[in-house]
Parts: structure tokens; sequence; C-alpha cells
């Protein structure tokens, strides 16, 4: 889906105000960080290339309070556990080695605040995670309960140890060259950060004049539940991914909408060709220019379009997916456009798509003059100690799990001091040990 379900953030991020939900609820300083000790069991500094000396120097310059850690993951979706998962492989232990942080209440990440009428058959994107197959998986059962149990049993298996509900309100620079990650529960001190936070819980919603005068329905594909509560309603339904495809496939379902109507700013392009690998990292490609350029990224699915499948084939043929232009403004009882056409409706259903959640991380200013954050693979090049998964050219299920491997590759390097020196706001480079 376009709506990329690698995490749901381990950050606090809020929704927009026009959003028909509340916004997720935060975590207090109530929360005790004895709590969670409690679950990891600190080790010994294995893999990382740190001799003695420099642990005993990182753990002289740690502010009373924080736990020192080598690694933090922020975000425990698609991206967050591939990248647990390379980090156990290369010796990093749950607790001194690496934390895993995710705001969500269980596992699965974005998968579980998915729709219950997105089957698991019908869900588009589902790619297993490393090291271990997703067998068995029923296509009839929501995508919800799927995932969820298969992430939940790849935690166990690989001790990732996910901490949570932990939400991350904001990381800094800290004493000796760490990272500060402040969150509700305690403070950890950490020498590189993971960030795979995902783009859930930032839903976008575009401003059209007239909006706020509707007197009818308005919500987001976030808040989506099913098609019971649009039964014999007008709904516009407005946005060109493969999410707005499958909601107006659904909403004209028996039981479903009396009408929908879909309108998108450009004319959507179906790929009834395969999505072969050559195709695959052509598109990539594209979107990984613009993040090495420093601007926002653009969806994958911006770049390889629509898939063409038997069902998206049908609801063409039956009228469901006949697109109209952009209207012009919202009226109270519709939608209007500069030409003189008017259209009623109960409901718009923005299936608008997501930007990244990466709020927590504004302390840092990591962003180009663009609005985006200039990569090199997956670091951040004004911080070589941040490395940001799921985003941009990773932001699918099968780029985070590469994303996760080449962020661990390059975090081994900076620990054992042979990767880029971090340049954090002065020439002064962090300390390799």
């Amino acid at each position: 889906m376009n709506d990329t379900p690698s995490a749901r953030n381990g950050s606090r991020c809020r929704r927009s105000d026009h959003v028909d939900a509340a916004a997720p609820q935060t975590h207090g300083p109530a929360g005790r960080l004895e709590d969670l000790r409690g679950k990891l069991s600190p080790g010994p500094r294995v893999g990382t290339g740190m001799n003695d000396a420099g642990a005993a120097r990182a753990a002289d310059t740690v502010a009373p309070g924080d736990v020192a850690v080598d690694v933090a993951v922020v975000g425990a979706g698609q991206a967050g556990l591939s990248a647990g998962y390379f980090l156990g492989r290369a010796g990093l232990r749950p607790g001194s080695g690496f934390v895993v942080l995710d705001h969500s209440p269980g596992p699965g990440g974005a998968w579980q605040y998915r729709w219950p009428s997105l089957t698991f058959g019908r869900a588009h994107g589902v790619h297993e995670l490393p090291g271990m197959p997703l067998e068995g998986a029923d296509p009839d059962r929501p995508s919800a309960e799927v995932v969820g149990g298969y992430f939940q049993r790849y935690e166990a298996a690989f001790d990732l140890r996910v901490l949570r509900p932990v939400d991350v309100m904001a990381v800094r620079e800290g004493p000796g060259g760490r990272l500060r990650v402040e969150t509700g529960r305690g403070t950890w001190a950490a020498r590189a950060l993971i960030n795979a936070t995902g783009t859930w819980d930032r839903p976008f919603l575009p401003y059209y004049p007239g909006q706020e005068t509707f007197l009818g329905r308005q919500l987001h594909t976030a808040d989506y539940r099913g098609k019971a509560p649009f039964a014999g309603l007008r709904v516009v339904v407005v946005g060109g991914g493969t999410s707005a495809v499958q909601l107006l496939m659904e909403l004209n379902e028996p039981g479903g909408a009396a009408r929908t109507t879909w309108v998108t700013r450009r004319p959507p392009v179906f790929r009834n060709t395969p999505f072969d690998p050559e195709w695959g990292r052509s598109a990539v490609a594209l979107v990984e220019d613009r993040v090495r350029q420093g601007l926002p990224p653009q969806s994958v699915v911006s770049v390889t379009g629509l898939a063409a499948t038997d069902a998206v084939l049908d609801a063409q043929a039956r009228g469901v997916l006949r697109r109209e232009p952009m209207f012009d403004r919202v009226t109270p009882h519709g939608v209007a456009w500069n030409d003189g056409r008017t259209l009623d409706a109960d409901v718009i259903l923005w299936a608008t798509g997501f930007r990244a959640a990466l709020d927590h991380l504004a302390p840092l200013r990591l962003r180009e003059p663009g609005g985006g954050i200039r990569l090199d693979g997956t670091r951040v090049v004004k911080d070589p100690r941040i490395h940001l998964v799921g985003y941009g050219p990773s932001a699918s299920t099968i780029g985070a799990n590469r994303a996760g491997r080449t962020a661990v590759r390059d975090i081994r390097a900076l620990l054992a001091g042979t990767g880029p020196a971090a340049q954090v706001g002065t020439p002064a480079s962090v300390p390799a040990g």
C-alpha cells in the first residue's frame, strides 16, 4: 500500500486536526524506567569493536539516570524488527548492546491498525522478515491478525525484547557524543540510533477551500474500519494510491456505499506487466535520488504505478474505478469544480497517504533546505550516528529488510571507530570509542 506499514511509530506524533479520530495517547513520565530494565539483562559488549578503555570512557559521559546503550531502535514494525535481527546477528545483546522502543501496545507495527475487512489475501506488499518465513497464513483472516501474530513470534524467536508502549518524545545531543533518547518512561543514551518510525501516525490531509464547512463526515484511511458505516451513503474517495483502489472496491461490495466517486490530482496509471526486479530497482532509484538531494521522498508506488490485478480489472469493467479530476473546493453538501459542476456527498474519505513520522528528531536539525533529510544509503549525511530505515527508498516491506541490514553494517563500523565520524553542529567529531 502507498501508506507503507513499516511501523506504528515510536515517537509522539500528532494527527491532523481534520481527521475524524482522536490522536494516539502518549504515556506520561509517571512510568518507571525500572519496570523496563527488568525486561533486559545487559551483557558484555560483544561485536561492537569497543575496547575496555573505550567502554569506560563512554560510560563516564552518560548523564545520571540515563541508561547507556550502543544502539537505540525506535519503532518495531518491519524495518525496526529487521534492524533488531541484524543487530543480534552482529553480536549485540538486548540491554547494553541495543534496545527496541515501540509506541504501539502490541506487536504488528502499522498492520495492527488496518481495518478488519482487509484480509491477508487482499493486502498488498507483505514480505517476510529476515530469518523466519511467513508460512501457513490464512488468506481470509484479517491482515492485522496474521501480521501481528507473525511479528510476535518473530520478536520471541530472536529475543528482541521490544519495550512497549514507549513514546519517544525527542532525541537530542547528549554528553560524550551520545544521543539522548527521551521517552515518557526514561531516557536512553545511545551511541547510534536506527529510526524506524514509519508513517502511520502522520496521515496527510490536504486542505481545500470550504473544507471546514462540510456538513457530512470526513475521515482519513487511517480511521477507516470497514464498509458498514457507509451503507447507503454517497462517498467521495480522494487519492490515487493503492489504498484508494482497495477502499473503492470494498465500498462497492454488497452492504457498502450507495455511490462512490473517485477523484485524483493526476490520472492513475495501472500497470499490467510484472513488477520484476529490474523495474523495482529503477523505481527505487528514482526515490533514492530525491533523498540524496535532501528532498522529501516520494512513495515508491507513485513511481511504480498501480497493479492491475484480476480484482482491479473486474472493478474497472464495472465502472468502480472511473476517475474524476480533483475538485476545486468543498461545499457544505459536497464538492465542486470551477467549471460549474457540483456533486452532493455524505462522506469525504481522504486516501491521501502519510508523511514520515520524524518530529522527535527535530532537535537535531537534520532537515535540508529542500525539506527532506539527506541520506547516503540509510545514513543521515548530517549525522552518521543516525540511520533512517523504512524511509524513502526503503519504505516498502522488502526494502525495510534490506535497509535494516545496511544500517547495522554501517553502525558496526561506526562503533568500531572505522565509520564516518558525525559532525554535529560544530566541526568537532564524535569520539569513536
